[in-house]
Formats: C-alpha cells, sequence, structure tokens
C-alpha cells in the first residue's frame, strides 16, 4: 500500500500497492483455513453454503490475479486528503466535457469505490460510450471513513452526518461550488446528509435506497408495491438483519475473526451478495467471481473489518429522517433491501422531481447494472443542471 500522506488541505496522488507480503500471507490463511461442517439444508437459510465458499475462497487462492485488478483500479486518478484530521481516498474522474457537473458517488457496506469502476467512465465522458456531451459530470468517489484506503476514525463520532459534511468539505477543497450527490445503502444516508448540511452548493440528490417511513395515513389501502415493501422490511427484520444487529452493538468483537480469517471476511462479505442483488438465485448470475473478490480484497488487504462495521455503531444511535428540501431523484430497484412507494417518499423527499421503478437490479445498482444505473443518473441530473 502506498504510504502517501496528505496534510492541511493538500490533495496528493494515491496509487495502491499492496505489498507481496499481504498477498502472500492471504495465500497461506486461505489454504489453512479450518471449515465449519456443512449446513444441514439444502438452500441459503442458515447462510452462506460451504460449497460455495470453499470454491470461492479457492479460486481466490489460486485463481485470483489480484495485481491485474489493482492494476485496473490504478489506471483510474486517485488521491488522498485530509479532512477534519482524517484522510480520505477517492477517485476523481475530470471530464473531458467543458460544462460537466460534478457529481459525488458514495458506496455503503459491504461495499467499496469498486462498485463504480464500471460507471465512472460513461458518466464522465459520454461522447465516448455512446451519450451526449449535456450529460457530463466530473466524478468523484470517496471511500468511507473506515473502509478500504481511508484513514480509520480513531474516536467517536464518524457517522452518516459527519460524513456528509466532510464529502461537502472534500468538493469544496476540489474547487467544486455547484454539485450534485448520489449514494446507496449507507451512500443514501451520507447524500441526504450532505443535502441537509450544503444546500447552498449542492443542487440536488438522487438515492437507489431511499429512506422514507411508510405513512400511516395509508395504512387502510396500500398499494401492492407498499403491501410488498411492508413484507419485505418484517423479512429482512425476521431473517436478514442480524448482521446489521451486531455491527451496530458490538462491531469491535467482530472485527477479531473477520481480521484474522480471510475465509470468514469473505462469508461475512458474499452471503450478501446472494441477499441483496437480482441474482435468480446465485451471485454470480449478477457479479463475476473477480468483481466479488475485488470488493472483498479492499476489505481484507485494508484489515478494515472492525472500522467499516463500526459505521453501524455511529449511525443507528441517531439515524436522521429529516425532510430533505433539495431537488431529489429516486430510482427503485426491485431487489432493493428496503423499498418505499412514491407517496411515501414524498413525505420525506418534499421536491422529489425524478421516480422511476426499474424492473432488473438489486442493491447493488451500479455493480450489478451500470449501463441502467448510468441511464438513471442522466435522466435524473438533467432535471437539475
Amino acid at each position: 500500500m502506498s504510504t502517501t500522506e496528505t496534510s492541511g488541505a493538500a490533495v496528493t496522488p494515491f496509487r495502491i500497492e499492496v505489498p507481496d507480503a499481504v498477498l502472500d500471507d492471504l495465500r497461506l490463511r486461505l489454504r489453512a483455513t479450518r471449515w465449519p461442517e456443512r449446513e444441514t439444508v439444502t438452500d441459503w437459510s442458515q447462510g452462506i453454503p460451504l460449497g460455495w465458499v470453499k470454491e470461492m475462497c479457492g479460486y481466490w487462492a489460486e485463481g485470483y490475479d489480484w495485481r491485474a485488478r489493482e492494476a485496473r483500479i490504478n489506471r483510474l486518478p486517485q488521491f488522498r486528503t485530509a479532512i477534519d484530521g482524517l484522510g480520505i481516498h477517492f477517485l476523481h474522474i475530470r471530464s473531458p466535457e467543458p460544462g460537466a457537473l460534478p457529481l459525488v458517488l458514495t458506496h455503503g457496506w459491504p461495499g467499496s469505490i469498486v462498485e463504480f469502476l464500471e460507471v465512472v467512465g460513461p458518466l464522465a465522458d459520454p461522447v465516448a460510450h455512446g451519450g451526449t456531451a449535456a450529460d457530463a459530470f466530473h466524478v468523484v468517489v470517496p471511500a468511507l471513513p473506515g473502509y478500504g484506503f481511508s484513514d480509520k476514525p480513531r474516536e467517536p463520532g464518524w457517522g452518516a452526518s459527519r460524513i456528509g459534511a466532510a464529502w461537502a468539505a472534500l468538493m469544496s477543497r476540489l474547487g467544486y461550488a455547484r454539485y450534485v450527490a448520489q449514494g446507496g445503502d449507507w451512500g443514501a444516508m451520507v447524500t441526504t446528509a450532505i443535502a441537509q448540511a450544503d444546500p447552498t452548493h449542492c443542487a440536488g440528490i438522487h438515492v437507489n435506497m431511499p429512506i422514507a417511513a411508510p405513512d400511516p395515513e395509508t395504512m387502510g389501502e396500500m398499494t401492492p408495491l407498499e403491501q410488498a415493501a411492508l413484507a419485505g422490511f418484517a423479512h429482512y427484520n425476521e431473517w436478514d438483519s442480524g448482521y446489521s444487529k451486531q455491527q451496530s452493538t458490538r462491531p469491535q468483537t467482530l472485527g477479531y475473526g473477520l481480521t484474522d480469517s480471510p475465509a470468514g471476511q469473505a462469508a461475512w462479505i458474499l452471503e450478501k451478495f446472494h441477499a441483496w442483488t437480482d441474482c435468480q438465485g446465485h451471485p454470480e448470475n449478477a457479479l463475476s467471481r473477480d468483481q466479488m473478490l475485488d470488493n472483498v480484497m479492499l476489505y481484507w488487504a485494508t484489515s478494515s473489518a472492525a472500522s467499516s462495521a463500526r459505521l453501524y455503531w455511529e449511525s443507528f444511535r441517531t439515524p436522521s429522517l429529516d425532510p430533505i428540501d433539495l431537488p431529489s431523484g429516486i430510482s427503485l430497484f426491485p431487489r432493493e433491501i428496503m423499498r418505499t412507494s412514491r407517496r411515501w417518499a414524498e413525505k420525506r423527499f418534499r421536491n422529489l422531481v425524478y421516480w422511476n421503478e426499474l424492473e432488473r437490479g438489486g442493491h447493488f445498482a451500479a455493480f450489478e447494472q451500470p449501463e441502467i444505473f448510468v441511464r438513471e443518473l442522466r435522466a435524473c441530473f438533467r432535471l437539475m443542471r
């Protein structure tokens, strides 16, 4: 890993350089994994199946080429800068188009900046990807504090609201007096925090996991979408939220096992690519093995299991459902974890100018459906340029 550091308001070029020793140690640990017995069912109801985890970890140890994947990321311009005392790693792809609109994209957990690798080119240079110059963006993709190659906070207080204010400072530091913001998962929380912290400079937002409570006034005559949304939330709460409870209460305890065992870290993340993608029953129908392991590597190589989980501990204590008055857009993907209806969303997003319900895609929208994701952002932000 590069040891380049930043100080003050400096913005310093950065390259990912994972040491050979880290890769050698990874392979040794994978080959020496102490496996549990297989599940007693034939589906995923007890968690990620032993057979597939062993396949993925075998490929990770013997077939996956991190150096090639690392080089691919390093072809994109990357930087680090210190904001509020914390070093932040980010991609920054300037558009060749003079009228490009600055855009900050924010990932969530268990995601990373690699979710956006397929979309940054079409967003920044639409003409080269079959689009029009009028849809160009200057694209900024920061890694959340405690994730990837951003620093790990050493004191409490780095919740979604503080991150939103930090991203506003980052965009200002890069010279963008007017910009838009987009995010899903924790990125959606950070994006709404930007809207609340910096309405003078942020011209509008787009989210693909809108956080909006059901409207009690609609309970007597709910639409099919609203009924499905409530059923989905009940399923999530009963069967799919154990990771969240652990990370929001005891992230440090969780971190010991995941930081020590690459198989454990992989299983913890890969299970969510089954649960939250539009994969028709198997994650490899939505994402390639290399894509999924690229994402896992950003956690493993940086020992980010505990620091990434800690965002839950920080932010679940004071979640914000305050109204958003900036122009807002929502793209609702069918396999999103938590869905809402337009009339529920409008109770919180009070200036909702764009709404679309998609036929394909899940929680990791840019990762799973990059072409659809790009089209959605172009359509939404045309209304805010």
